[in-house]
């Protein structure tokens, strides 16, 4: 019974090639996708953070001070 042509090594070797060139296409675009949403998640965590310190009547650099106050002592507690 006839197997019909084989593919030579060089068609496989292109063969493979082609595969993980779409691959690598992939990655990328899935790697671009994943940025886009980490930088939306990080927009939204700083608006809710600004949301916040705006209606606790405070500026950046005074919630700024409280955090690192609050910061500077738990690392004591912690230590």
């Amino acid at each position: 019974m006839a197997r019909g042509q084989r593919k030579s090594i060089e068609e496989k070797i292109q063969q493979k090639q082609e595969i993980i060139d779409a691959l690598e296409t992939r990655i990328e675009h899935e790697r671009e996708e994943l940025e886009a949403l980490l930088s939306e998640q990080k927009q939204k965590e700083v608006e809710t953070l600004y949301d916040f310190i705006k209606t606790s009547n405070l500026d950046v650099y005074e919630a700024t001070e409280v955090l690192q106050q609050y910061v500077a002592e738990h690392e004591e507690v912690m230590a």
